[in-house]
């Protein structure tokens, strides 16, 4: 009949040696998920962490270019993947595998058998904290991820913007309607600081922090309208690699320290298991 056997796992079982699994998504595309999530994994690395990242973002992986790598991952032992080293942090991406401009295209369960694939089949050994960059929207990879592994919690980013916080709110019932915890939310993109230091608000700055508050969740932080954290993530140095005390770097490590003290309490209350009845 095909069935599995007793000893077979149900549910989603931990990583050996992986504390905590951290997911950053984002209701829309185009609010710097990915630049958040590359730049919160440098800054928990330079904060003394072992640190993972997944890129599963399968469509639009960005994160090879934003770590400034494109040799493909070495395969050890038996079909076990290497992760890709690179600015201290360990990380895979569909983009390693298939680089270049030509999109993969895949069917749902494809998608589902990759992200088993990053997360059971690659050396990540001992990690602090594992980052699972989203594509943007909601659907098939949060539930493949939720399926396969307990997640500490999600960071949801967002931009100001109220079409931005529409989508964010959407992202935010989805995590909740998946039994993961939200750790809080992120304003990315929130004042652009001129030379002279006048502020322009292009976005809606503060609108993040007030959903957060509308909802009970912490604000993690913001990270301004900055040239410098494009140019980071565009030549492969992503702007936190200046360290903490950097002006350009320093929302990056106030919103890693935060996403430190949620984690470690979400997991101090047994962190998020999602129930299939």
């Amino acid at each position: 009949m095909g069935h599995m056997g007793a000893g077979a796992p149900q549910g989603p079982q931990p990583l050996p040696g992986v504390d905590h699994v951290i997911a950053v998504g984002s209701g829309k595309g185009g609010v710097g998920k990915t630049t958040v999530a590359v730049n919160l994994a440098i800054a928990l690395a330079k904060l003394g962490h072992n640190v993972g990242l997944i890129d599963a973002d399968i469509y639009g992986p960005n994160v090879p270019m934003m770590l400034g790598v494109t040799r493909q991952p070495n395969i050890v032992g038996e079909n076990r993947i290497e992760p890709i080293l690179s600015h201290g942090v360990k990380f895979i991406s569909v983009g390693l595998i298939s680089p270049g401009d030509k999109p993969l295209v895949m069917r749902g369960p494809m998608l589902h058998q990759i992200i088993r694939q990053f997360l059971q089949q690659v050396e990540w050994g001992e990690l602090d904290y594992l980052i699972v960059d989203l594509p943007p929207g909601t659907g098939d990879v949060v539930i493949s991820l939720v399926q396969t592994v307990p997640l500490t919690g999600a960071v949801v980013v967002s931009t100001g913007s109220n079409v931005s916080l529409q989508d964010a709110r959407k992202a935010l019932e989805m995590f909740h309607q998946v039994n993961v915890e939200v750790l809080g939310m992120v304003e990315n993109m929130s004042q652009m600081v001129l030379p002279g230091g006048e502020v322009i608000d292009v976005f809606g700055a503060g609108g993040v922090e007030r959903t957060a508050a509308q909802y009970g969740l912490t604000f993690l932080g913001s990270v301004d309208l900055d040239p410098a954290v494009r140019e980071g993530g565009d030549n492969g140095l992503p702007v936190s690699l200046a360290g903490s005390e950097s002006a350009k770097a320093k929302g990056f490590y106030e919103i890693a320290g935060k996403v430190i003290v949620a984690a470690e309490k979400a997991a101090a209350q047994g962190g998020s298991v999602l129930e299939i009845s």
